[in-house]
């Protein structure tokens, strides 16, 4: 990770913005190195900074979560069941297969599947997938109707974001509108879903700079990359959830295939 502080700066912006909305953040961190010829930072990097996101939808549904835990605990110990145990068990449930997914896909990703022309046609095609379920499907439900076979639908599109370009919280939100969830529900699950999975992500790769040493080398870059990435990614949760009932989801849609047209055209021309 050879970065220097305008570098981090600016990546770790992108980052924090790009994070929960569904543009793919992936798709985002790609595009310096295309355009400036700066070297790829890399999934270590990546996961770093997706800490500071993780921060930041912890503290913005700091109230949420905690309901959520303590209902989950007193299920676990005294067997007392209300919705919020049960939601927390439906997201222990659609972790489940992303992290699976990222447990045994992890190296393949890096290697093979941060090309320009893979983050485009992935953005592209679930770009329109999300067009299409915010179009067709009729939502309504909220989260306390959430089904166990729905959870496990949501999560298994949720193992699809591991390719980049796909958009972990966009091919969650278009999962969860397919299953009936309203738009603000939709959001409020992939948020939910980013915690363990993010958490998971860091800890594994974590564990390995440890292994080899290197975590000290990176703490310092790591660690501004998650403050900025953080800080800037609750402001977008704030001000996504305020929007998206009235916007929808065909702003990012048709932005998302913009991108895609730009990743495109580098990448062809380099």
């Amino acid at each position: 990770m050879d970065l220097n502080f305008f570098q981090v700066t600016l990546l770790a912006l992108i980052q924090g913005i790009t994070e929960f909305l569904p543009v793919s953040s992936s798709a985002h961190l790609i595009l310096p190195s295309l355009l400036l010829d700066w070297p790829d930072q890399g999934l270590t990097f990546d996961v770093a900074v997706h800490l500071g996101s993780l921060f930041a939808v912890l503290a913005y549904f700091r109230h949420d979560i905690l309901q959520l835990l303590v209902a989950w605990l007193k299920n676990l110990t005294q067997r007392q069941t209300s919705e919020d145990s049960r939601l927390a068990w439906l997201i222990i449930i659609a972790t489940v297969p992303g992290a699976l997914a990222g447990l045994f896909a992890n190296d393949l990703v890096e290697n093979y599947a941060r090309s320009g022309y893979v983050i485009g046609s992935t953005s592209t095609l679930f770009a329109l997938l999300l067009w299409y379920a915010d179009k067709r499907v009729d939502p309504g439900r909220s989260l306390s109707e959430l089904t166990w076979r729905q959870a496990l639908f949501v999560g298994f599109a949720q193992a699809l974001a591991l390719i980049p370009g796909t958009s972990r919280s966009g091919i969650t939100m278009t999962a969860a509108l397919f299953c009936g969830l309203t738009r603000q529900a939709a959001a409020k699950l992939s948020f939910f879903l980013a915690i363990p999975i993010i958490f998971g992500s860091f800890t594994l790769r974590g564990t390995e700079l440890v292994n080899v040493g290197a975590l000290g080398e990176y703490l310092l870059p790591l660690a501004y990359g998650v403050f900025v990435s953080g800080l800037v990614a609750f402001a977008c949760i704030h001000y996504f959830m305020q929007l998206i009932e009235r916007i929808g989801f065909l702003p990012f849609v048709i932005y998302r295939i913009g991108l895609a047209v730009v990743l495109f055209s580098i990448t062809f021309m380099a």
